[in-house]
């Protein structure tokens, strides 16, 4: 007996069967006693319930490794793991849409604990997939995605405050004078480059200053961003006096194109960033910025995904850490 047996005998689709057999909300009573009674009936056993005992790994996935944030998210993920006495596997997906099927069999023959998942893009049905699989799984949202559809309400994530992050690092710039601001944020598709403008533009009305558009730019959360999202707002006739980059790395390539047009930071231009990582105590001067905990995300998904597996239902399953301010040598008062 096969969901796609019981769904058909019961009139009803696969993911409502899935949802009835992970007791998960969006199902009617009615349809949820006639689809249990069926399973019941059939003697259905959930794919993977016999493997509930731990096999000491959890899977790591993250869209790729070369940058100081994939780096501090994973060294938390591997504190948590080493905690718990389990080893990480990480997997880099390099920009594709995580959950393939390919990948799935991989899992299935290998088996794991959980998996905590740093992608933007998810396979369809890939959440009913891994319910299926009995594979408990987390998601660290600083790089969710805007597309609702691709994770439910309902799937266990640990983010960072984006939008009080943007808020402050705004709030910042205006407390020293700064009134033409602009901002790169990441890209436009994910919820946290939106959060992070969000914040933005609140902090701006609350200030009663206006936001032109030409001041609003996406980048890629790259330093190849930064620096040629950085080159259009200086090449505006009424260039910004300050930038909120929405990632360090991003902030470094402002620092670039000021220094290729002879601008000194923060003498002629005051920058923020977003995330502190190492980056911002190695460039000169030291990058303010807005310090989003990496490492403590990864660590408390890792933590959650444990207690999934271990049915601990005290864990939980909506966290969202705190950001902060760290005032270094990029901002000053802008020039009279």
């Amino acid at each position: 007996m096969t969901i796609a047996r019981v769904a058909d005998l019961a009139g009803v689709s696969v993911p409502t069967v899935s949802k009835v057999l992970n007791g998960r909300q969006g199902v009617s009573d009615e349809t949820r006693e006639r689809v249990q009674a069926l399973l019941d009936e059939h003697g259905y056993r959930r794919r993977g319930a016999e493997r509930r005992q731990s096999v000491g790994l959890v899977d790591f996935v993250i869209r790729d490794l070369n940058s100081l944030w994939a780096n501090e998210l994973v060294r938390g993920a591997e504190r948590e793991a080493a905690r718990a006495g389990v080893g990480l596997v990480v997997t880099a997906t390099h920009g594709r849409r995580f959950g393939n099927q390919h990948w799935l069999r991989h899992i299935v023959a290998r088996r794991t604990d959980g998996i905590v998942l740093v992608v933007s893009q998810l396979q369809e049905d890939i959440e009913d997939e891994l319910h299926r699989l009995n594979t408990p799984f987390v998601l660290v949202d600083p790089v969710g995605t805007t597309d609702r559809a691709a994770a439910s309400e309902e799937m266990p994530t640990v983010a960072a405050s984006n939008w009080a992050g943007g808020i402050s690092a705004t709030e910042h710039l205006l407390a020293l004078g700064h009134r033409r601001i602009g901002i790169i944020t990441g890209p436009e598709s994910l919820q946290c480059s939106q959060d992070r403008l969000d914040g933005f533009r609140t902090a701006m009305l609350r200030a009663g200053v206006p936001v032109p558009d030409p001041l609003v730019r996406y980048g890629d959360f790259q330093v190849s961003g930064g620096r040629a999202q950085a080159e259009h707002l200086l090449s505006l006739r009424t260039p910004p006096t300050a930038i909120f980059a929405g990632s360090d790395q991003q902030a470094y390539g402002v620092y670039e194109a000021a220094r290729a047009r002879g601008l000194r930071v923060p003498e002629d231009l005051s920058v923020v960033g977003f995330d502190d990582v190492e980056l911002c105590e190695w460039v000169s001067p030291q990058l303010t910025t807005v310090r989003q905990p990496l490492a403590q995300m990864a660590r408390e998904a890792t933590r959650i995904v444990l207690d999934l597996r271990r049915n601990d239902p005290t864990s939980a399953r909506k966290i969202e850490l705190a950001t902060s301010l760290v005032v270094r040598g990029s901002t000053a008062p802008p020039r009279v």
